[in-house]
């Protein structure tokens, strides 16, 4: 049934993307090496004009695909959507020549993008970033022997050469739903939790200092970077000021190939393309900049604003594609002179995972239309949004595993991959704690209280 008042079209589009995420896009990624990133996948998605809608359409149409291509392919979902994380910053921030450069290969799938905000001692709160910008390398530079123990994250470094390979929708600049700094309209500067990281509010360590009239050296180190080490780009928030918290940093962004730049992968419980960077005393200049010196910030929390939302969108796919397993097992299976569905505990646990999914794919869709509309209050929405949504798919998931039992804890089973990827979405782009914490600021600076 319909979850909110879709036109025909939208309707139709969702259908035709579940269809060709299960024909075209199932069958490269399950040919993809885990924990890399898959390239032909990338350029399926570009082939497909998918990737393109990344520049062209609002955060509504950015949830119904992400929703879309979870519920079949949560590799094609999620390549989509670190392809718009990373490169959303330059499409709202860049000049028209960084636009001209990289987003036409990022709109076909050659070019591969990465959001990095995260550091090892910055999670949720990013604007302690510590990342430095010197103007010579405040530190020497790292062993090529030193052990994964004393690398931030563990992992060998690799060279940008080692990389893989060879080679989430946002709005337009200017369409009214996104100031050219970054915030939405209304939008406040609050926590601000990292792409993949843990539970601190604004922390960069990554620094930038002064090399020249109109250069930095960023030294420093990234920590669960989606898409690394096997970028092309990478859109990096760094320290350029003294300032503590949000205040003086700048983001940039960074080609794969700048001397000083490494990187490893890191092994995770669900296979993602994700790793460790290491800068040292790589060099920036002012061409390199996304947005204003010491803005960084708000150029983080536009993103994130857009993109909370999705990471909803993601997990009611999730949830739907477990729900339709329940269904479709519960009805079918024989227990006790009967199916189970034919048991009311069953069929009250499966009435109560379909209630769960559609309360939060309402509440994903207000929120992404409340962001297309200019919302004043779209940090909140989009907070509750993830929160509600990512909390269910956990619940609609972990339930459906039990109503099906030890088969789908079979390696290879849809439950069992669901149930390994439902977790981390919990914690990326602010973890369900700080969402909270989001939600409850606003409501007391609503009433001019204090919590």
């Amino acid at each position: 049934m319909p979850a909110f008042p879709l036109d025909p079209d939208r309707l139709r589009w969702r259908t035709e993307l579940r269809a060709l995420a299960d024909r075209r896009l199932r069958p490269l990624a399950d040919r993809g090496e885990p924990g890399r990133v898959n390239r032909p996948l990338l350029a399926e998605l570009g082939g497909l004009g998918l990737l393109s809608r990344l520049f062209t359409s609002g955060a509504l149409d950015l949830c119904l695909m992400r929703e879309s291509l979870a519920a079949v392919c949560t590799e094609a979902e999620t390549a989509l959507a670190l392809q718009g994380l990373g490169a959303h910053p330059v499409h709202t921030h860049g000049t028209d020549a960084q636009r001209a450069r990289w987003l036409p290969g990022v709109s076909d799938g050659t070019t591969v993008a990465a959001f990095a905000l995260t550091e090892p001692d910055a999670g949720s709160d990013a604007a302690a970033l510590n990342l430095r910008a010197t103007p010579e390398p405040a530190r020497a530079p790292a062993s090529p022997d030193a052990s994964p123990a004393d690398r931030p994250c563990g992992g060998p470094a690799v060279s940008p050469d080692a990389r893989q390979g060879g080679d989430p929708l946002s709005a337009p600049p200017g369409d009214g739903r996104t100031r050219q700094d970054g915030e939405s309209p209304g939008a406040r500067t609050g926590a601000v939790p990292d792409p993949g990281g843990g539970n601190r509010e604004a922390a960069v360590a990554l620094g930038a200092e002064p090399d020249g009239p109109s250069g930095w050296r960023l030294t420093g180190d990234k920590c669960w970077i989606s898409n690394a080490p096997d970028a092309d780009f990478y859109t990096v928030f760094a320290r350029t000021g003294p300032g503590a918290g949000a205040r003086g940093v700048t983001a940039f962004l960074v080609p794969a190939d700048r001397p000083g730049l490494t990187g490893s992968p890191l092994d995770m419980l669900s296979p993602h393309p994700i790793g460790t960077l290491r800068f040292d005393a790589v060099p920036v200049t002012a061409d390199d900049m996304l947005g204003e010196p010491g803005h960084g910030f708000r150029v983080a929390m536009g993103t994130l604003n857009l993109f909370r939302p999705s990471v909803g969108a993601f997990a009611v796919g999730m949830a739907q594609a477990a729900l339709d397993a329940t269904v479709t097992h519960t009805a079918h299976r024989r227990a006790f002179g009967g199916t189970l569905s034919d048991l009311q505990t069953v069929a009250h646990q499966v009435a109560e995972m379909a209630l769960r999914t559609e309360a939060a794919r309402l509440m994903v869709y207000a929120a992404a239309t409340a962001y297309d509309e200019g919302a004043a209050d779209v940090p909140q929405r989009a907070a509750m949004a993830k929160l509600l949504a990512t909390e269910t798919a956990q619940y609609v998931v972990d339930t459906a595993v039990q109503l099906h039992g030890a088969r789908a804890l079979r390696r290879g089973h849809l439950l069992e991959h669901l149930y390994r990827e439902v977790r981390a979405p919990r914690i990326y782009e602010g973890a369900s704690e700080v969402q909270r914490g989001i939600i409850a600021r606003h409501l007391y600076a609503a009433t001019g209280e204090r919590p």
